[in-house]
């Protein structure tokens, strides 16, 4: 049953270049019609994904922090009357790091967020214009100063190995990012996706991105400031200091049944892919018509699930107990992955074996896709 809550809220006060759904701006929302809408979807999630107390929330999408907080507080007095509350429970809001935004923070403090993520990405306006963000690095500090005085868990997220990156303007970046003190910092490398700009302009020689090795120099960079910081990485691109590893993306990483509402959530319960319709106006009308806002239920294969589990699992410095895993899914613990290459991989260094759990050593982590495509079984067999 899910003990994590996705909830997504597809608006942004203007065009947004990283806006999953550009439909989704709007001059106006009907704020009451879309506070019925999330509570119906809420509930019809609730009598399937139901039991147990929830540990985390987590408000997403276009522009949540500009959500109003009176809606805010409603969805998580709902939610709390549906599933209960953990007393340490997680309730983290993701916001644009603008001044329009930070503005509301008290209020959505009051509402119930006790965590917010900012996504700052750059202290630098040069390189935030390159990455398409609305907001300077002036007004990111700003928004940043005042998360940290409303919330008592604050983190934020940074991209690296840009064109240009050296290590010593990298070490200078994250040493100033560290300097901030929040318990949290996600560190991205820049990858070019097909089909986005960054990508056509590969194509046309526009944009030279950095080498492997210039790339892996920096990630060493960032483990090594990091971990000297006490925010060592408990995930590939994730930092932070002991006991404020984000809870909600741990359920993801571990491999939790979570739920997810709102328009494009995806889920996973009982062994079920969901998946709410994607375009505002669609969502509405599933509502209205069948009581929630699913527009696809999937039942997992069993080895389909374990292939997730592990791909995901591996990412965590803490690794994954292949024996639980194989107990799990009624699966041989000898089929979950390849041996051979597991055996070469730790004798490299590049992963570790302690009993049953395994896991990726610092040296691998640089390589952590083509790591899960030699190791994890293409074949999965059942017990």
């Amino acid at each position: 049953m899910a003990r994590a809550l996705y909830i997504h809220w597809p608006f942004c006060a203007k065009k947004c270049p990283y806006c999953d759904f550009n439909s989704h701006v709007r001059a106006g929302v009907d704020v009451v019609a879309w506070q019925d809408a999330l509570l119906a979807d809420m509930r019809a999630e609730a009598e399937v994904a139901g039991g147990e107390a929830l540990t985390s929330i987590f408000f997403g999408g276009g522009t949540p922090s500009l959500m109003p907080p009176a809606l805010v507080a409603a969805l998580l007095a709902e939610a709390e009357r549906l599933w209960g509350f953990d007393p340490a429970i997680e309730i983290t809001l993701e916001a644009n790091p603008s001044s329009v935004e930070a503005a509301n923070f008290a209020a959505l403090a009051a509402a119930g967020i006790n965590r917010v993520s900012l996504g700052v990405q750059s202290l630098d306006d040069a390189e935030l214009r390159f990455l398409g963000r609305l907001h300077g690095a002036d007004e990111a500090l700003a928004a940043l100063d005042t998360a940290q005085a409303h919330f008592k868990r604050v983190s934020f997220d940074l991209i690296y190995a840009l064109p240009g990156h050296t290590p010593e303007l990298w070490h200078d970046r994250l040493t100033r990012a560290l300097a901030f003190g929040t318990g949290h910092l996600s560190l991205y490398q820049l990858t070019i996706e097909p089909g986005t700009r960054f990508a056509s302009d590969v194509r046309r020689g526009r944009l030279v991105p950095l080498g492997d090795d210039e790339a892996a120099d920096l990630f060493d960079i960032t483990q090594a400031l990091t971990s000297a910081a006490g925010l060592a990485a408990y995930e590939t691109s994730n930092h932070a200091r002991n006991g404020e590893q984000s809870r909600h993306n741990l359920a993801y990483w571990r491999y939790h049944d979570y739920a997810g509402i709102g328009p494009g959530a995806h889920g996973r319960r009982g062994g079920m892919a969901t998946v709410r319709h994607k375009k505002p106006e669609n969502f509405l009308s599933a509502v209205a018509r069948q009581g929630h806002g699913i527009a696809e239920a999937r039942a997992l294969a069993v080895p389909e699930q374990a292939t997730e589990a592990l791909l995901m699992g591996l990412r965590l410095t803490e690794g994954l107990d292949l024996a639980g895993l194989a107990q799990r899914f009624g699966l041989l613990r000898a089929g979950l992955v390849d041996e051979a290459a597991l055996t070469r991989l730790c004798a490299l260094g590049l992963m570790w074996q302690d009993g049953t759990r395994i896991g990726v050593a610092p040296p691998g982590r640089s390589l952590l896709d083509a790591l899960l495509t030699e190791v994890v079984a293409d074949t999965l067999v059942a017990a």
